[in-house]
């Protein structure tokens, strides 16, 4: 039998000390343990939700590594084209982990209505262009069947929709303008098949998707010519690495004078990605707070403990017990109160995590966060993680208040009273 774990557990059920001074100093102890896992798990958990959810949107409509002509063109317009006849397309064999490829291209107009106007960046999809990750966003009616014929269905936001004052089924007419000097701009006759909402204003504000066939004849190119590629990889914590490797194998080796620029929305969106590394700082100091918090309140905790028990440890020590023993007595001890903090914590921190990912109660401002609630990401190795380096950190931090058992002299704590 294990005698200082059998001598914790009848300290742990006896009720004199639930009367004593040591009570309410216990149960702040353990509500701080409770409350600093509540605040990290959902700090943790929200910090790495929010990120993960603004990284999925940005790659939804731009993926992760564009592929396009270099030039000095600084626009949402792709002005020269490229040719589909690529080593790297349809199948980009020479980097594994690149899970599709799509062409797209994109060209500015205005759209028209008999109350108001708006401008607008058409993006033109073809038959290879993933939907999935749109469909996800769609509120209202479908996809534009782009896979017979060219027609005019395009999907818009409900951003744009409400401000144009559109719903869906309705029509309505876009001018392009020309690449000529001088030259009337291109009318096009749209119907809404679609409505999506990403709740990423910077797409959301801007953006309708439609046939890239419209775009190639606006801009009198061949049907195997289209305005850039879009990349997908497997995964995005590599997207650095993977994007060099991209820009490596998509180097025009056809003609050299007119070279790919292979860009990861790492970059182009390089102020939403810097804003993100925010929450990395925010995550780590309220880790640091509050586990500094909790693991004082054990301390104090456990100081009592000890002092209320000084008789107990000087008989320990009289009957032959050393040190260690009697420091492992309270030791275990707090490893029973750090624990009920942590099942109180946890109970609490992921009961509210789920309430908030199936019923989004906490809403946040679209323009400012990109999202229109609070993501949540419930992962259980952050849990397991978080409640390891909670335990570990508190455990060899408590190792030092225990010393002070060294010091009690058994004579004197024996007549302690």
């Amino acid at each position: 039998m294990n005698l200082e774990y059998f001598i914790a557990k009848r300290l742990i059920t006896a009720k004199d000390h639930k009367s004593s001074i040591s009570g309410p100093i216990i149960k702040i102890a353990v509500s701080a343990i409770a409350i600093g896992m509540v605040m990290m798990l959902i700090s943790v958990a929200t910090g790495i939700g929010l990120k993960k959810e603004i990284r999925n949107k940005v790659s939804a409509f731009n993926g992760h590594i564009i592929v396009s002509n270099y030039d000095s063109n600084q626009s949402e317009e792709t002005i020269s084209p490229i040719s589909i006849h690529q080593d790297f397309y349809p199948k980009f064999n020479s980097v594994p982990e690149v899970t599709h490829i799509q062409a797209i291209a994109t060209k500015t107009g205005i759209i028209r209505t008999p109350t108001t106007f708006e401008g607008v960046v058409l993006k033109g999809v073809g038959q290879d262009y993933d939907w999935n990750q749109i469909q996800t966003y769609l509120t209202e009616g479908r996809i534009p069947n782009i896979k017979s014929n060219l027609n005019n269905e395009i999907i818009i936001s409900k951003f744009l929709a409400n401000r144009l004052q559109l719903k869906l089924g309705d029509k309505f007419v876009t001018f392009f303008l020309k690449n000529e000097v001088n030259k009337y701009p291109n009318k096009r006759n749209f119907e809404i098949v679609g409505i999506f909402d990403s709740g990423f204003q910077e797409f959301d504000a801007n953006y309708i998707i439609g046939d890239i066939r419209h775009i190639q004849r606006m801009n009198k190119w061949e049907q195997d010519q289209v305005g850039a590629f879009e990349v997908f990889v497997d995964d995005f914590d590599q997207i650095e690495s993977l994007g060099q490797r991209v820009y490596d194998a998509t180097f025009n080796k056809v003609d050299q004078a007119k070279p790919f620029d292979s860009q990861t929305i790492v970059e182009k969106y390089y102020f939403i990605f810097e804003w993100l590394k925010m929450f990395d700082i925010n995550i780590q100091i309220i880790l640091i707070v509050m586990i500094f918090v909790a693991t004082i309140n054990m301390v104090v905790a456990l100081l009592v403990l000890i002092l209320e028990r000084t008789q107990m440890i000087g008989i320990l020590k009289a009957i032959g017990a050393n040190n260690w023993s009697i420091r492992k007595i309270f030791l275990y001890n707090a490893l029973y109160l750090i624990g009920k903090g942590l099942l109180w914590g946890n109970s609490i921190g992921i009961g509210l995590m789920l309430i908030q990912k199936h019923y989004g109660l906490i809403k946040l401002n679209p323009e400012n966060y990109y999202v229109n609630e609070a993501p949540v990401y419930i992962g259980i190795e952050n849990i397991l993680l978080l409640n390891l380096l909670t335990i570990t950190i508190c455990f060899l931090i408590l190792l030092i208040p225990s010393y002070i058992i060294t010091k009690i002299s058994p004579i004197k704590a024996i007549r302690y009273s």
